[in-house]
């Protein structure tokens, strides 16, 4: 009686959130206006306001005149001042958190969240669950136990700001009516090392009633992949009422074939975008591909198309101005302090009522040694149509240039590791440049002209990623080996793993 009235009342409160959507989604230019100026007017007097003439600003125009598009470094001196706890530097108060990450160039990363912002974040994630269950027109999945495979929810402390992975910190926010189901435990779930956490979660599911497993890609196939080698099955046997899987941090395509492998059975997958900065976006229609636009969740968009993205005098577009079908820089301003910042995703809108996107990569990922500029979406979706034509499956792979071959014209380098390979590799790899061609012109170019000869694929390892990962003190976390690069760096690391 309990769990029909749990599920029934999911059910209702779900259809009345996804009514109350629909406000935001018809007016989300105009609200997207109102909220950069309510977001100006609110931060006038920090730092970051009086420096950047704040009270002066009273359109887009002015702001995008006033405010230059910054990355983390433009904005890491004022970071610094608020991690020593000082108030009034970017937002009006110290934040509630911050989520550290990893970078690059700059080291460990601290992205502040205000008390204002986490709520979105918490939000973001219910409403990808309300608009599931509206679409479904059920919520079984409420009464059987749930997976969030997470960063650990340990938090240190930065000078009274609790600071840790942003898995982590939602960890601390789920809704209480989720708590009772969820898995794994508080001591498995703090868990550094995670192969060994890996195989703890196994132990507290394995024979439980999973009916809602959530986290990225990568982390959920190593954990299917140690169940069905344990038990011999595929999950919808070990899990016949497994109804959902949440996904993110990652486009969920390349993974799709190897997952619906393991999976052995139909199970519905929604996709979301969240990140430290703020969720963005959601499937809110589990049977369609694209992701609903968040544009009343205390964010500003901004939109750089790709090409021109890093130049001089680069348009910043928003909502009113973007294309179908073109690749965009997101550029962010945030009710936690972040001030036109780019966050290094691209994104490609599908859809205008509402504003749908896709994720179609990293504006730091990307080959173009030779003026190709090949993003991730075109390299994705060449692969995808390429395993349509050629029965494969692969598990990762990583693209790289070869500027300097030993002999003939250089060359694009796949490392693939394959779970199932095709059955004809040469004929494998032709298709795969030529699908590649026909969605970048400069590498049809390129090839037809000479100047680069067809793309070649190195057979890597099995388990060759995981290695590399591990081998890089970057296995877990949010840590995610880039699928593209400019450099030999990964591929020089990976040739170790060659068949």
């Amino acid at each position: 009686m309990l769990n029909f009235f749990k599920k029934n009342a999911a059910l209702i409160w779900a259809k009345k959130h996804v009514r109350k959507t629909e406000v935001f989604k018809k007016n989300a230019e105009k609200n997207q206006e109102e909220l950069l100026i309510s977001l100006v007017h609110t931060a006038q007097k920090t730092l970051f306001g009086r420096e950047h003439d704040f009270a002066n600003i009273h359109s887009v125009k002015e702001f995008q005149e006033r405010v230059p598009v910054a990355d983390y470094e433009d904005l890491k001196p004022y970071i610094e001042r608020v991690k020593k706890g000082q108030a009034n530097i970017l937002w009006t108060e110290t934040p509630e958190y911050f989520a550290k990450t990893s970078g690059t160039t700059s080291g460990s990363k601290y992205i502040p969240i205000s008390k204002q912002a986490m709520p979105f974040q918490i939000a973001g994630a219910q409403s990808a669950l309300f608009h599931y269950i509206s679409k479904k027109n059920s919520a079984d999945f409420v009464n059987g136990k749930m997976i969030f495979l997470q960063g650990s929810p340990e938090l240190e402390e930065v000078f009274g700001i609790k600071t840790g992975r942003l898995s982590g910190i939602v960890a601390h926010h789920i809704p209480g009516y989720l708590q009772k189901n969820r898995l794994p435990s508080w001591e498995t779930n703090i868990m550094e090392d995670w192969e060994d956490k890996v195989d703890k979660i196994i132990e507290e599911t394995e024979h439980e009633n999973m009916t809602l497993i959530s986290g990225i890609p990568p982390w959920l196939i190593m954990y299917f992949e140690k169940l069905v080698e344990k038990h011999g099955k595929k999950i919808k046997q070990l899990f016949p009422n497994l109804q959902l899987i949440v996904t993110g941090g990652v486009n969920y395509e390349p993974y799709r074939d190897k997952m619906e492998d393991l999976l052995g059975g139909t199970v519905d997958i929604i996709q979301t975008f969240p990140a430290s900065e703020g969720f963005f976006a959601f499937q809110d229609d589990y049977t369609k591909e694209g992701l609903l636009l968040l544009t009343n969740h205390g964010i500003f968009y901004e939109f750089t198309p790709l090409e021109e993205y890093g130049k001089p005098n680069a348009r910043r577009l928003t909502l009113k101005d973007i294309e179908l079908n073109k690749d965009y820089a997101l550029i962010l301003t945030t009710n936690s302090g972040l001030w036109a910042y780019s966050i290094g995703d691209v994104v490609r809108f599908i859809d205008k009522a509402p504003y749908r996107v896709l994720v179609s990569g990293r504006t730091k990922h990307y080959t173009s040694a030779f003026g190709e500029h090949v993003i991730a979406f075109e390299v994705e979706e060449a692969l995808k149509a390429t395993l349509e034509k050629h029965a494969a499956q692969i598990t990762e792979f990583h693209l790289a240039p070869q500027v300097n071959p030993k002999e003939g014209l250089p060359y694009h380098e796949w490392l693939i590791e394959f779970e199932k390979e095709p059955e004809d590799i040469e004929r494998f790899r032709s298709e795969l440049d030529l699908q590649l061609r026909s969605r970048n012109t400069y590498y049809e170019d390129l090839i037809s002209g000479n100047i680069l000869q067809k793309l070649k694929i190195t057979k890597l390892k099995k388990n060759a990623f995981h290695e590399y990962a591990k081998s890089q003190g970057k296995l877990g976390g949010q840590n995610k080996t880039p699928r593209l690069a400019n450099d030999r760096n990964v591929a020089n690391l990976l040739e170790i793993y060659k068949l």
